[in-house]
């Protein structure tokens, strides 16, 4: 095995703090989602089907843009399914493949949150940036993001 290439202290720096704002914001917007009796995954696929055509999404691509696995995301789909958020439906041209539907209570929810959310969002990332240092995140991420999906 060779030696590994060990983090200079300026990449160390800048490693440890992209995994402390991840973290952190990650949970501040789970714990203000929770005021509404959603979590961050449950928005997170609430967004992706209010976005869908039809408002309807094979699994399997939900489980791929939300980057779960199949299993994890059937459980979350049952969980939301009880919430009365999401329901599931057979694929009338593919009798393996089933669609995660938003109902209506989902619709008027994703509706009634969303403003919360992106107020988080402005509150504790956006507006703490600069454009410029939007910008500089954004371009310094996407090749890592391009990167990784080509991995999956």
């Amino acid at each position: 095995m060779r030696e590994p290439r060990w983090l200079s202290p300026a990449e160390q720096r800048a490693w440890r703090t992209h995994l402390a704002v991840h973290k952190l914001l990650m949970h501040r917007l789970d714990r203000e989602l929770h005021a509404h009796s959603l979590s961050l995954n449950d928005y997170e696929i609430l967004v992706n089907l209010s976005e869908s055509p039809g408002r309807r999404m094979r699994m399997s691509e939900l489980a791929d843009v939300t980057i779960q696995s199949r299993s994890r995301l059937s459980h979350q789909i049952s969980r939301m399914e009880a919430k009365g958020l999401v329901t599931r439906e057979d694929c009338r041209d593919d009798r393996r493949g089933t669609y995660a539907v938003l109902t209506d209570e989902g619709w008027e929810t994703i509706q009634r949150v969303a403003p919360y959310h992106v107020g988080g969002v402005r509150e504790h990332f956006v507006d703490r940036l600069t454009d410029d240092q939007l910008e500089a995140i954004e371009a310094a991420y996407a090749p890592i993001v391009e990167h990784l999906k080509k991995l999956r």
